[in-house]
């Protein structure tokens, strides 16, 4: 008995560990890529300039090569892209916003980012439509880690500015039949590895034509059948990300809840 109870002691110290640590690996700061999804920017100039470009939309400001700067890491080791674009000074965002050149329908994305000083602004846009919303100080539906003007701000998972934060998202495009939308888009969102957001219902494109693809159709409303890029958005502010990645998705029901 004595032996037995010591076997299962041992194995319980041993696994149970290791079983937590699996669990949270996929998501929050850090999250490693899964060996089926793609590294979209890894921090390297190389890459950068490999897999993304500039959002030419109304307001483009900026040219190519890419302006944005690669710095080094002020927490770990190696190199950051920095969204410092100086066609984007004074908050002029659509100046200067990078999209990836690849287009996505379905996806699980995981992005890195870090807020150099209070009050810095950038924004993650999926499909370059839908902002999960970068915003230091702003506990609001406009605010930290809010799908745009839709959701109230998850402010209490933000590491605050200095320190690395990550968000996880699971993403179903629109649906359409005979060129009619008949399915909104839905997205789940952790943010440092707490789920914050969880089936949310997107409605439209917030920000105008110059905030991303269809914002200028029927003020938001008009979302068209067209792919689009993850895009990482330029406000004149010193925000840095790294580990970025993205795994295709296709999602056949209306659901993008997901358990890590």
């Amino acid at each position: 008995m004595r032996y037995t109870s010591l076997v299962i002691c041992i194995s319980m110290c041993l696994t149970t560990p290791l079983a937590v640590s699996t669990a949270q690996a996929d998501v929050g700061v850090s999250a490693p890529a899964p060996s089926d999804a793609e590294i979209l920017l890894d921090g390297s100039r190389e890459m950068l300039d490999q897999k993304w470009t500039y959002w030419k939309g109304p307001r483009f400001g900026s040219s190519l090569p890419i302006k944005w700067k690669v710095v080094e890491d002020p927490i770990d080791k190696g190199t950051v892209i920095q969204s410092d674009d100086p066609a984007a000074a004074g908050g002029k965002f659509g100046a200067a916003d990078i999209v990836t050149k690849q287009k996505f329908g379905d996806f699980r994305l995981h992005v890195e980012f870090l807020v150099m000083k209070p009050g810095g602004n950038s924004g993650v846009y999926l499909q370059n439509r839908y902002e999960i919303q970068i915003l230091d100080g702003d506990k609001t539906k406009h605010g930290m880690g809010a799908v745009i003007n839709k959701t109230e701000s998850p402010y209490h998972a933000y590491n605050g500015t200095g320190k690395w934060n990550a968000y996880d998202v699971t993403f179903r495009a629109a649906r359409f039949k005979d060129g009619k939308l008949v399915e909104k888009p839905l997205v789940t969102v952790y943010f440092n590895g707490k789920k914050v957001h969880e089936n949310v219902t997107i409605e439209k494109v917030w920000g105008g034509a110059n905030s991303g693809l269809d914002g200028g159709n029927d003020n938001g409303f008009g979302i068209t059948d067209r792919p689009g890029g993850i895009k990482l958005q330029c406000e004149g502010h010193d925000v840095r990300f790294r580990n970025v990645w993205i795994k295709p998705l296709d999602l056949k029901t209306a659901d993008t809840n997901f358990q890590e």
